[in-house]
């Protein structure tokens, strides 16, 4: 009999033991540590229950499972648990981003496993398949849709042509939106998953404090509609490459046509495309986020450290040199407010030979499609027109097929 304890009984956390309860593969749960015990009198493992992290190293534990979340006190839970020689299962995308380097090797040390398959991607297999699966190939690129919260919110601005702030609030009050959100439509959440994707793919340390990070928190019902008539949607992706040992990675909002995988994807539903150099693309899709979805990939972890599966390894790798621009040559779409429309215009036809304009006169906006150009020159001409005093604001989208 396996003993595990568990570090949160939240969503997640509770999904965990109705799945170990259910399926019953010779587990036995131990101790489950919360925050406030007396909101979980009710609970049928109540007798297991505690609120002192001391209850729980005090234990003949063989697995600790940490779903607290954030940053502190879960690293020292689980540094402590390493060095006491217990396995570690994770679902703290946060944590393993910061400290997966230094958590790795403590396990290794240790000679023990640190498991966080759920950190990314809810209950999609991505890293098992990344780093199993896709042994023999060179991971080229890395796309997807990282964020259930944001993708559930640009799916109603989209199909109810509802306002940011009201599908938020609707995210809010179905569970899909923490009361501070700000850690996911800002977009840190998703880079943070693309930052641990990354570095297992590419064998280079990819920090996401190191490249650009955009939110969808100004997305505006004008930029859904003006995706829709470009015959597409706009979504927050994750973009990493890899080429000639440079690493390329953003999170930002994208327009992606209607042709394109993405496009079918919507409210909390993930989905992540990569591409090795002999298979080509696979598309993972499923629920990001979620109890059961969540908790299916904690459990998998689980059942690998029983099994004794080989599914730890080190992020010791040389740190990744990161380009600020993409080398993809795409169509853009600019959006730029405006106390001077005819000196604007006039920069625009003259930096952008093909170029299409609308001006809407009434909220003082130039909506403007660039074709065809690479990401280093929009950004050059988007800081020259920044520094007009005719400009208040400028935003750009990619423009993307695939």
């Amino acid at each position: 009999m396996v003993s595990v304890a568990i570090l949160g009984n939240g969503v997640v956390g509770s999904g965990v033991c109705e799945l170990i309860n259910k399926n019953n593969n010779n587990i036995k749960l131990s101790k489950i540590l919360v925050r406030d015990i007396d909101k979980h009198k009710n609970d049928k493992n109540h007798s297991i229950i505690t609120d002192k992290i001391e209850d729980v190293f005090a234990e003949d534990i063989d697995i600790v499972v940490e779903l607290i979340g954030g940053i502190h006190p879960a690293y020292e839970y689980i540094k402590k648990s390493l060095n006491n020689k217990k396995h570690v299962i994770t679902a703290n995308k946060d944590l393993i981003s910061k400290y997966g380097e230094e958590l790795l090797e403590i396990a290794y040390e240790n000679n023990v496993k640190l498991y966080f398959e759920a950190s990314v991607g809810g209950g999609i297999p991505i890293i098992k398949n990344i780093k199993n699966y896709l042994v023999s190939n060179e991971i080229k690129s890395i796309k997807g849709i990282l964020n259930g919260t944001t993708n559930f919110i640009l799916t109603k601005m989209d199909k109810e042509k509802t306002s940011y702030n009201n599908a938020l609030k609707t995210a809010q009050k179905l569970g899909f939106a923490e009361s501070d959100p700000s850690s996911d439509i800002k977009g840190y959440d998703s880079a943070r998953k693309l930052s641990i994707l990354s570095t297992i793919a590419y064998k280079k340390k990819v920090c996401w404090e190191s490249f650009k990070v955009e939110g969808i928190h100004d997305i505006t019902e004008t930029d859904i509609k003006k995706a829709n008539k470009l015959g597409g949607v706009i979504k927050l992706l994750g973009i990493s490459t890899f080429e000639e040992g440079k690493v390329y990675a953003s999170v930002r909002p994208v327009i992606v046509t209607n042709n394109s995988e993405f496009a079918k994807i919507n409210n909390e539903y993930n989905s992540i495309i990569v591409e090795g150099d002999s298979v080509g693309k696979l598309t993972f899709t499923g629920k990001g986020a979620g109890k059961l979805a969540t908790a299916t990939a904690v459990y998998s972890d689980i059942m690998d450290s029983i099994q004794k599966k080989e599914n730890s390894f080190l992020f010791n790798y040389e740190k990744a040199f990161i380009k600020s621009d993409s080398n993809e040559q795409c169509d853009w779409y600019i959006k730029i407010n405006y106390k001077n429309s005819h000196t604007v215009l006039n920069e625009l036809t003259e930096f952008f030979k093909n170029i299409d304009l609308e001006i809407n006169k009434r909220t003082n906006q130039i909506l403007a499609v660039v074709k065809s150009e690479h990401e280093k020159y929009i950004n050059e001409i988007s800081d020259k027109l920044l520094q007009l005093e005719e400009v208040t604001t400028l935003r750009s989208l990619m423009i993307l097929n695939n």
